[in-house]
């Protein structure tokens, strides 16, 4: 059986030191230390992770060394992030937000993972998304947050 891709975005890695969060960001990362799920990442993760601070950007090394895929932004993923601002999914000044969805689209990971309920795990955004995927000839995205993927593969 094929191993899952999951994006992470930089919400689940700043959710592991987050006490509302930690347990199932924490979760997750054993699950990749595992080999239950394959990693995903972007160069937008490594530039906000940059801002971070230091115990979080130490748990991102962490993450790197399982050797995640990570995304590079190009013209493709732009396109699609504008098709997002144009049908008004989220504005223009969120733009890392919807690169994050961008990115995981074209490049056909399995989840993105995220614990940022306003913009992204959202059941509404999630709708817009997918039908813009689609009308642009994309495939769907799953969107959850890591509580609902964190353990499964235990079972």
């Amino acid at each position: 059986m094929r191993i899952q891709r999951i994006y992470l975005d930089t919400s689940v890695i700043g959710g592991c030191f987050d006490t509302e969060f930690k347990v199932w960001s924490n979760a997750l990362m054993a699950d990749l230390e595992k080999g239950l799920f394959q990693g995903v990442t972007s160069e937008i993760v490594i530039a906000e992770i940059a801002d971070a601070p230091e115990f979080v950007q130490e748990k991102f090394r962490e993450f790197l060394n399982l050797n995640p895929e990570i995304l590079n932004v190009d013209v493709e993923a732009l396109e699609l992030t504008e098709k997002y601002i144009l049908n008004k999914i989220l504005p223009a000044k969120f733009r890392n937000d919807l690169l994050h969805i961008a990115l995981a689209t074209i490049h056909h990971v399995d989840i993105l993972v995220s614990w940022n309920f306003k913009h992204i795990v959202r059941y509404d955004k999630i709708r817009q998304f997918n039908a813009i995927n689609l009308q642009e000839g994309y495939h769907t995205l799953d969107i959850y947050s890591p509580m609902e993927v964190a353990g499964h593969g235990k079972d």
